[in-house]
């Protein structure tokens, strides 16, 4: 087509309400009830073909954990070269089609999510990791089209940056695909990050090999469908879940190995890190390596906050989606005048906050993902229990008799490097440590060095002074820094999602940052009067 094509900068998709009445409950409520009544069995989907291997995990309710939803195949090295070679079949045609096909499939992507699917994959997420409507509303629906329509975006604004010409010459960027595959590591705590760390390789024209966390594989093998009902060619991307354990080191041991974009805990992704570059000789070309980990999210408060804002902030920002978020609120330093304030404004508000089913839509919170993370949580809870540096001052209650429940809980610690304080939970837990007003500079402190993580963080101050000192102080200690707000909720297009130190490669998500470690970019530069001689004038004596 002779046509430079433009794509507008997208809006992003609406949150519904899910209101008593509206349309969007009724749907959603139908979708839970059908969803609930069927067990399904789940294949991979190798170079656009359902592969069963007769080796099962299940997909159970967290807060129902005696329920099945589904069974599905786990892949073995035998399918992860099927799936390897699938990609690299795929590639050949995927890596040369134009970039306004490939855009058309990502943009019809996520019109079936905001509508025609939009109830089905709030429902499998809602099931699958327990979240509440609202936050499988955000996430399933909302952060996946937009990370499906702004990535088109970003990457027209990449093809469209190009070089200078000067007296006869052109010269023109060219944007290639990786050479080889990508393996697509994606975690349990968000629907979206599975469709964005394969269809962001993709659709600047790679392929992919997807593993899922063992935890989403239901909402993820939705996803897995509607990209083909949107006309992603077989292969481009395959779905293999399984154990990382058997299929991990097998695929990163190819020497197609283009690149690895991975979401998840910081041993796995310094295990397959050290596995590549102990093999780095063996690879094509050096592999890519993109990253997101793990966070201690932290809240600064000043003396002159406003008490009821910094309260709502900090029950949201830490025990929404039971704090499985890796941006999730973790840690917070509050001023000894706030802090009684505070407690019994949190305490207020707290005790409207109800935990169960999330098919009950007054519930603000479900049940954590699984055995292993409510044992973890848990042992955390019990340590603070008996710490004579600790005192928990809300929740603390944990049971597993029906689902994974674990109920709101504040710490409070006397010991700034407390091991609640330094160390990821990922779990309702939130600890607090409480400094003397005048000691701002020494708590800034503290918070840029207890912790490795540098993902989200926030403070909070209307004291603008403050603001700049803590802004400055805090520079390096969070990849998304927050004034007066919650440390959760970046929004594509808006805030670049990542973090630096331990918290991952911060390639940001949702950005153009992201998508331009997917390209290899060739320079092409054309002569319109080519020399005829070798001779220069400074050969010249005279």
């Amino acid at each position: 087509m002779n046509a430079l094509q433009h794509i507008p900068l997208p809006l992003n998709e609406p949150v519904k309400s899910y209101a008593p009445g509206s349309p969007e409950k009724a749907e959603v409520k139908a979708a839970l009830s059908r969803m609930r009544g069927e067990i399904i069995e789940i294949p991979l989907i190798i170079g656009g073909k359902e592969v069963k291997t007769g080796v099962f995990g299940e997909c159970r309710i967290p807060h129902d954990h005696g329920h099945l939803l589904a069974k599905y195949h786990k892949a073995g090295q035998r399918e992860m070269r099927m799936a390897i070679d699938a990609a690299l079949a795929a590639w050949r045609t995927w890596s040369v089609m134009s970039w306004e096909e490939r855009a058309s499939i990502s943009l019809k992507a996520a019109e079936l999510i905001s509508k025609r699917f939009r109830a089905e994959i709030n429902a499998a997420t809602m099931l699958g990791q327990s979240k509440t409507v609202y936050q499988a509303e955000i996430d399933a629906v909302c952060e996946l089209c937009d990370f499906l329509r702004f990535n088109t975006y970003f990457m027209q604004q990449i093809f469209q940056v190009q070089p200078e010409n000067f007296a006869a010459t052109w010269n023109r960027l060219e944007y290639r695909p990786l050479e080889g595959f990508i393996f697509a590591v994606s975690p349990f705590n968000f629907t979206a990050i599975g469709g964005n760390l394969t269809m962001a390789p993709a659709l600047m024209g790679n392929v992919c090999v997807w593993k899922p966390s063992s935890t989403a594989v239901y909402s993820s093998y939705l996803v897995m469908r509607i990209l083909h009902e949107a006309g992603l060619p077989d292969g481009v991307i395959n779905f293999v879940p399984g154990d990382a354990s058997v299929i991990g080191d097998y695929t990163l041991k190819d020497p197609n190995l283009a690149g690895l974009h991975f979401t998840g805990s910081n041993a796995a992704f310094d295990r397959m890190w050290k596995a590549i570059s102990e093999d780095v000789g063996h690879y094509r070309s050096y592999p890519r390596i993109v990253g997101e980990t793990g966070g201690k999210d932290f809240v600064v408060a000043h003396f002159s906050a406003e008490v009821k804002g910094l309260a709502t902030c900090l029950i949201r920002g830490a025990f929404e989606y039971q704090g499985q978020k890796c941006s999730a609120t973790s840690r917070a330093y509050i001023p000894k005048s706030l802090w009684q304030p505070l407690l019994d404004e949190m305490k207020s508000q707290l005790a409207r906050v109800k935990a169960g089913p999330v098919e009950d839509f007054t519930n603000f919170m479900g049940a954590v993902i699984d055995k292993a993370s409510f044992t973890n949580i848990k042992s955390y809870i019990e340590y603070a229990r008996t710490s004579p540096e600790a005192e928990i001052v809300h929740g603390g209650g944990c049971d597993d008799s029906k689902g994974f429940f674990i109920e709101p809980t504040m710490v409070l610690t006397t010991n700034p490097k407390f091991k609640l304080m330094a160390e990821e939970i990922f779990g309702p837990v939130l600890t607090v440590y409480c400094y003397e007003d005048r000691d701002l500079d020494k708590v800034l402190d503290l918070c840029n060095t207890t912790s490795p993580y540098a993902l989200t963080g926030s403070i909070f101050a209307r004291d603008r002074q403050a603001v700049g000192e803590a802004t400055e102080a805090l520079r390096h200690a969070a990849g998304n820094f927050y004034i007066n707000d919650k440390t959760t909720g970046a929004t594509v297009g808006h805030q670049p999602f990542g973090g630096a130190r331990a918290s991952g490669t911060n390639d940001k998500a949702g950005s153009i940052y992201n998508l331009l470690r997917w390209t290899s970019v060739r320079t092409i530069k054309e002569c319109f009067n080519t020399p005829t001689d070798i001779g220069y004038p400074f050969l010249s004596e005279k």
